[in-house]
C-alpha cells in the first residue's frame, strides 16, 4: 500500500543494503577520455603541383600549372602540416602559425586580400592562440587550437548554392575571417567537401554543413536540406551525433567528400554517400546514402590508421603500412590496375602491399601514398598534372611522381585537393624543436610514487622494490539514388577535357547549383593533349558574376528530400538509367567530368522508386 501523502516513506532493508555496498562515484568501465593534441614535430618545405588557375599551386601568377612538384618558396622552411582544399591550401608551421593561399570567394583563406596576387601569395591567418590541427573543404576551412577551441571560416554548400558558415537572423552567413564554434574543447576535427566534424575530449562527435546525402549522420532525410522546417539552425549550428554501441565513445574521426568515419570500441562507423559501396557497407544499405551511424561490415578486424574518401571511392590504411581500396573503379582510383568492375570489399594496393606507408589522400577521382622511405605515389586522375608524374595522363597503378630540386628533403606527408596536389617534404638539416613535455601521470601513479619515496627514506632500505611504470597510448555529392551506378566506361570517357577551368570560370559566385555527381557521371574520353584552348567555356546554367543575395529562389524554400531512398533493387533494373528532376519535369543529364569544387550533386531525389 501506498504511503499516505505527507508522511515520508522509509527504505527497506534491502535496498538500503544494496545502497551501501554500491561503491560512490562510480565510474564508468571502458570510457574515452581523450587529450588536446599537439603539433606535429617533423617539420621541413611545402611542394605542391597540379593546377593553379586561382593560386592554389602558391607558385606565383607565372606557374598556373605544373605536373611535377615544386617547392613553394613563399613558406618558411618549419611547416609542419599541410592541408588541400578544393581550391585553396593551408599550411601549419612549428611556431603554431596558419598559412593559407588560393581562391578567397567565400572566404577560405581566412584574411583579407586585394588582389589575385594577394590570393596566390601564402600570407598568415589571425587566430587568438597557436593552432595544432587544420582541416579544409571546398569552401571551408577550420583550426584547431592549443586551448582546444575550434576556430572556422569560410562557407559550405549544397544543391541551392552557397550555405554560410553560420547562422544570423534565419539564413547562412559565409565568414571572411575566423569566427569560434560553440563547442567544448576538441581533440580531432576533420573536413569533408562541404561538412564539418569534431570530436571532443569524452569522445563525442558534432557535425555541421551540408547534410544531403547524409554525412552529418544525425538528421533524418527529410530534416537534412535547408527548406526544412528547422532550416538553417539544424545544419549551421553543430549537434552531436548519436553512436550507438555501450557509450564507449568515439576515438578518431575522418571526413571524406561526402561522408564521415569514425572508430567506437574497436568498429569502425560511417555515414554519408555509399552509392558505390565506398563506405565498406554492404547488404541493403549498400548503393544509397546512410543517414545515421552504421558499423562497416565489409571492413575486417584491424587495427585501422587512417580513412581517406573521394567521391565515390575510399582508400584506408592499417597499422602495418598497408593501404586498402574500395568502391568505384573509373580512372583507376583504386589502384588495382587493369579490371573491370568495382571493389565490393577493400582489397590490397597491389604495387604498394611491399611497401610500408605513413600517408595517404584522396582527391575527387584519384589516390596518393607516402612510404616510410619517402617515395611519394600516385594514381586515378591525372588529366590536370595533378598526380605528380610529370605527365596529364591516368593511372590504373601507384606511379611514382616526380619532385623537383627536393635536395635531399624526405617526403613525410601529402594532400589532395580538388585539381591540385600538396606535398610536405620534412629537411633533415632543419634544428628539431625542444621535445614535448611528458604526459602528466595519473593520480593513482602520483600517489603510489610518493609512498615508494618515503619508503625509502625511513627505512632506507639497500634494494627498494621499484614500480614500472605503464604508459597507456590511445590512437561524392552524389544524391541518393535508387539506380545502378554506371559502369559504361566508355561513354564516361566523352568529357574529360570540359573538366579544365581557369580562374574566372572556376570562382564561385551567388547561388550557383551544384550537379548531382551520380547525374554527372565523370565522363572521360579526350587525351590530355586534346584540352580545349578557351577554358573559359562554362555550362550555360552559369549564373551572373553578380548574385543577388536577397532574393530566394524557389529551390531554396523547397525539401527536395523528403522521399525515403530506395535500399535494393530488382536485377532486371539495373539497366535502367535514372533521369533527374527539376521543378517536376525529367531532364537528360550529360555525363562531365567530376569536380571536387564546383561539382556537386542535387538534393535527394524527390520521388520514391521501390522494388
Amino acid at each position: 500500500m501506498p504511503a499516505a501523502r505527507g508522511v515520508k516513506r522509509s527504505a527497506s532493508k534491502a535496498s538500503t543494503s544494496a545502497a551501501a555496498t554500491e561503491p560512490k562515484n562510480k565510474k564508468k568501465r571502458g570510457v574515452i577520455q581523450l587529450e588536446i593534441p599537439s603539433a606535429p614535430k617533423r617539420r621541413g618545405c611545402v611542394y605542391t603541383c597540379g593546377q593553379g588557375d586561382v593560386g592554389q599551386l602558391g607558385l606565383g601568377e607565372d606557374v598556373m600549372e605544373t605536373t611535377k612538384f615544386k617547392q613553394v618558396t613563399k613558406l618558411p622552411n618549419k611547416i609542419v602540416e599541410v592541408i588541400a582544399g578544393g581550391m585553396h591550401t593551408l599550411a601549419l608551421d612549428s611556431d603554431g602559425k596558419v598559412w593559407s593561399w588560393g581562391c578567397n570567394d567565400e572566404g577560405a583563406l581566412g584574411r583579407a586580400t586585394s588582389g589575385d596576387t594577394e590570393e596566390g601569395t601564402p600570407g598568415q591567418v589571425s587566430l587568438p592562440s597557436p593552432a595544432v590541427a587544420l582541416s579544409a573543404g571546398d569552401s571551408h576551412s577550420a583550426a584547431l587550437l592549443s586551448d582546444g577551441q575550434v576556430w572556422a571560416w569560410g562557407s559550405f554548400r549544397d544543391s541551392h548554392g552557397s550555405m554560410g558558415l553560420v547562422v544570423q537572423g534565419r539564413e547562412g552567413k559565409p565568414c571572411r575571417e575566423p569566427v569560434p564554434l560553440p563547442l567544448p574543447p576538441a581533440a580531432a576535427l576533420a573536413s569533408g567537401g562541404d561538412h564539418l566534424v569534431v570530436l571532443d575530449l569524452s569522445g563525442n562527435v558534432y557535425t555541421m554543413g551540408c547534410g544531403e546525402q547524409g554525412q552529418l549522420g544525425r538528421l533524418t532525410q527529410r530534416s537534412a536540406s535547408r527548406g526544412s522546417r528547422q532550416g538553417f539552425g539544424a545544419l549551421l549550428v553543430p549537434a552531436k551525433v548519436t553512436v550507438k554501441g555501450g557509450g564507449v565513445g568515439v576515438s578518431a574521426v575522418w571526413a571524406g567528400s561526402h561522408a564521415t568515419f569514425a572508430v567506437s570500441g574497436g568498429k569502425v562507423l560511417a555515414w554519408g554517400l555509399n552509392n558505390y559501396g565506398q563506405l565498406g557497407i554492404t547488404g541493403e544499405k549498400r548503393k544509397t546514402a546512410l543517414f545515421a551511424p552504421t558499423e562497416c561490415d565489409a571492413l575486417p578486424a584491424d587495427e585501422w590508421k587512417c580513412f581517406s574518401a573521394g567521391q565515390h571511392h575510399t582508400i584506408a590504411l592499417n597499422a602495418e603500412g598497408k593501404v586498402y581500396a574500395i568502391g568505384r573503379c573509373e580512372y583507376g582510383r583504386l589502384g588495382l590496375g587493369d579490371r573491370v568492375g568495382d571493389a565490393e570489399t577493400p582489397e590490397i594496393v597491389p604495387k604498394l602491399q611491399n611497401k610500408k606507408c605513413v600517408s595517404i589522400s584522396t582527391g575527387t577521382s584519384n589516390s596518393f601514398a607516402v612510404t616510410d622511405t619517402g617515395e611519394v605515389y600516385g594514381w586515378g586522375m591525372g588529366s590536370e598534372g595533378q598526380l605528380g608524374t610529370g605527365k596529364s595522363n591516368d593511372e590504373n597503378a601507384p606511379c611514382p611522381a616526380v619532385l623537383a630540386a627536393v635536395s635531399g628533403r624526405v617526403p613525410i606527408r601529402v594532400a589532395a585537393g580538388g585539381q591540385h596536389t600538396v606535398l610536405l617534404a620534412e629537411d633533415p638539416n632543419a634544428p628539431k624543436d625542444p621535445s614535448p613535455e611528458p604526459k602528466k601521470q595519473k593520480e593513482d601513479d602520483k600517489i603510489e610514487e610518493e609512498e615508494e619515496k618515503e619508503e625509502k627514506v625511513e627505512t632506507k632500505k639497500p634494494r627498494p622494490n621499484k614500480r614500472q611504470k605503464k604508459q597507456e597510448q590511445d590512437e561524392e555529392i552524389s544524391s541518393t539514388s535508387s539506380a545502378q551506378p554506371s559502369t559504361d566506361e566508355p561513354e564516361e570517357k566523352k568529357t574529360k577535357a570540359s573538366k579544365t577551368k581557369t580562374k574566372k570560370a572556376s570562382k564561385v559566385n551567388g547561388d550557383k547549383k551544384k550537379e548531382t555527381a551520380m547525374e554527372v557521371d565523370e565522363t572521360d574520353s579526350a587525351k590530355p593533349e586534346d584540352k580545349p584552348e578557351n577554358k573559359e567555356d562554362k555550362p550555360t546554367e552559369t549564373q551572373p558574376d553578380k548574385p543577388e543575395p536577397e532574393q530566394k529562389s524557389e529551390s531554396e524554400n523547397m525539401d527536395t528530400s523528403s522521399q525515403d531512398t530506395t535500399d535494393s533493387e530488382k536485377p532486371e533494373d539495373k539497366d535502367v538509367e535514372m533521369k533527374p528532376e527539376v521543378n517536376g519535369m525529367e531532364q537528360d543529364s550529360k555525363p562531365e567530368k567530376p569536380d571536387s569544387k564546383e561539382t556537386k550533386p542535387e538534393a535527394i531525389p524527390s520521388e520514391t522508386v521501390t522494388a
